[in-house]
């Protein structure tokens, strides 16, 4: 969580997410600690809960994310939320991904239809290549593209990650940095939020702000 400032609507997030949101391998809190803190040296007075759990497919956020949620928004002038997940989902056990795409999709589809009817604004980011592992992986650009069109057709924002990582070497040079073939170092989570800063981060985060009036 990263809090400061005591003028300017009291504007409050959650980052809902897997282990990429909690930010794993990365002292500076991962893509959330970071444009966090360059919300703060913008000017926002903002409260950003980190709510990433390792391993969690989107039905395991399905299950919890919502009360978490609700308690660490309640009060605030300008409150929203930020869904990041699909990783864990595209993960093949036992010859077969750990959520089928349609019902990652659905999971997605739900979770916005209920942030929205609390009054959450809601932005969804994409996901990051990562390798595919000894037990396979769906396509994640497929699934990241399956979740824009979730959010197109609910007028809802996404932030694409996928295309503009998986060609750079550097990224790919954080993962093995890391060293276990599934997480970044600091390097690659400040690449990751570079690229979610560019995709429209600070239009939504400034529109959110702008509505306290």
């Amino acid at each position: 969580m990263l809090t400061t400032r005591t003028t300017g609507p009291d504007v409050r997030i959650c980052c809902v997410g897997d282990s990429y949101t909690q930010g794993v391998g990365d002292r500076d809190g991962g893509w959330v600690g970071r444009l966090a803190a360059r919300a703060v040296d913008r000017g926002h007075r903002l409260t950003a809960y980190n709510l990433g759990v390792r391993r969690e497919t989107s039905a395991d956020i399905a299950g919890r994310w919502f009360a978490e949620t609700e308690r660490r928004l309640d009060g605030g002038d300008a409150c929203g939320v930020v869904f990041s997940f699909g990783l864990n989902d595209s993960t093949h056990e036992y010859g077969r991904p750990r959520v089928p795409r349609d019902a990652s999709t659905e999971n997605l589809a739900t979770a916005i239809d209920t942030a929205r009817r609390a009054g959450w604004p809601v932005l969804v980011v994409g996901i990051p290549p990562i390798p595919e592992g000894d037990g396979g992986r769906d396509d994640l650009s497929a699934l990241e593209s399956a979740f824009a069109a979730v959010c197109d057709a609910k007028g809802v924002p996404f932030l694409p990650v996928h295309a503009a990582l998986r060609d750079e070497a550097a990224w790919w040079a954080s993962i093995d940095a890391y060293g276990d073939d599934a997480h970044c170092d600091a390097d690659g989570y400040r690449m990751l939020a570079d690229v979610i800063d560019k995709a429209g981060w600070w239009a939504w985060l400034d529109a959110l702000a702008a509505s306290a009036g």
